[in-house]
């Protein structure tokens, strides 16, 4: 007997289903350079294992989906970060329970009609969070429309040991933390061992690929190819004293008594434009090479010797990966101040807020 028309529907419908790629949505935001490029590595990840089974959609919610003032949280968070004593009063202000749960829960009354819309857009199979701040309304979405058992949702924690509670979230199917002391924090915050996987930081799969011999990335560079070289950066904003920390450098790079230099570098600004143009006006006594934002970070820190950046988790975990020594000069408050005795009781480096200090190191 021939299938019935109504049957033939179905059956190709379950055809359908099971041949279209399955799709995964990334939730991030421009708060620090760190959670795009964390959602970049995962969306290069499944392009690599995957191919075409999976399609990776990464979305700012915050920005793409949510009315005014809510989408200016990157500029929020950018403005706060630069007056470091107010993002230290709102990262603490809102880290107890009561605090952030009862904020959070407000949240979605404003706003869930048009994040349900930018989640419902994408149509996802699984739902990736590199956000602490993607956690909750989405979640509380999914629960009021009864997807959360079609829908996989998991955390990728994204910051190396202290972090803020916002990240845990006891409905999620996985939460992914990079080191065992975040795994703690989130058993703590009431995650089942179930739940809680350690899987170290996600990472753009360029950094696990061999790179050019070192004098072949300087020559790409214009750097010289026998002089050491120290990597200097303030993260995707160009943040801290990289000028006078650069200053400092050039003179200690520097031997009087030869009357040369023993020393080289190269300096990333990100998107600090103002740094990158007064650096390029600087006479300096070594070889100085300046770059903005950059993509292939992998071969910058492939063509030094050692690297002086912030706290920033992203970072440490690509320069431990390339085997630089690290110099930190600096943390933003609260989520980067564990970093600073993980890099330097793991014996991977030193800290120093003094330019003239980090220059002798």
């Amino acid at each position: 007997m021939g299938m019935g028309l109504l049957s033939r529907k179905r059956y190709l419908l379950m055809a359908w289903r099971l041949r279209r790629p399955k799709k995964v949505l990334i939730l991030m935001s421009d708060t620090g350079g760190g959670h795009r490029a964390s959602a970049e590595a995962i969306k290069a990840a499944f392009n690599q294992e995957f191919g075409e089974e999976y399609q990776v959609f990464v979305t700012d919610l915050w920005t793409d989906h949510t009315p005014w003032p809510f989408n200016q949280l990157p500029r929020s968070y950018n403005f706060l970060v630069k007056h470091g004593a107010l993002w230290k009063m709102t990262y603490y202000g809102s880290a107890p329970r009561v605090v952030h749960q009862s904020n959070l829960q407000l949240l979605p009354t404003f706003i869930a009609r048009e994040v349900a819309k930018g989640l419902m857009k994408y149509q996802p199979d699984i739902i990736i969070s590199v956000h602490p701040l993607m956690q909750h309304v989405p979640l509380r979405i999914l629960r009021a429309k009864g997807l959360l058992d079609k829908i996989v949702f998991t955390t990728v924690v994204t910051d190396l040991s202290t972090c803020h509670p916002t990240w845990f979230h006891k409905l999620v199917t996985r939460c992914y933390c990079p080191s065992s002391e975040v795994a703690k924090r989130a058993l703590k915050a009431g995650l089942k061992p179930s739940q809680v996987k350690v899987y170290g930081l996600p990472v753009r799969p360029s950094f696990v690929k061999p790179v050019q011999p070192k004098d072949e990335l300087r020559r790409e560079f214009g750097m010289n190819e026998d002089l050491p070289a120290v990597l200097l950066m303030g993260g995707g904003e160009g943040m801290g004293p990289i000028e006078a920390t650069a200053r400092a450098l050039g003179e200690t790079l520097y031997d009087d008594n030869l009357g040369e230099p023993i020393g080289q570098m190269l300096v990333i600004c990100g998107r600090n434009k103002k740094l990158a143009n007064k650096l390029l006006t600087i006479d300096w006594k070594i070889p100085v090479k300046v770059e903005g934002f950059v993509t292939k970070m992998e071969e910058c820190m492939g063509a030094c010797d050692c690297i002086i950046t912030k706290a920033g988790p992203g970072t440490i975990a690509e320069a431990m990966i390339r085997g630089l020594p690290i110099i930190l000069n600096g943390y933003i408050a609260g989520q980067e101040v564990g970093n600073v005795p993980y890099v330097v009781e793991n014996g991977c480096g030193k800290f120093s807020k003094s330019p003239q200090e980090i220059a002798k190191k």
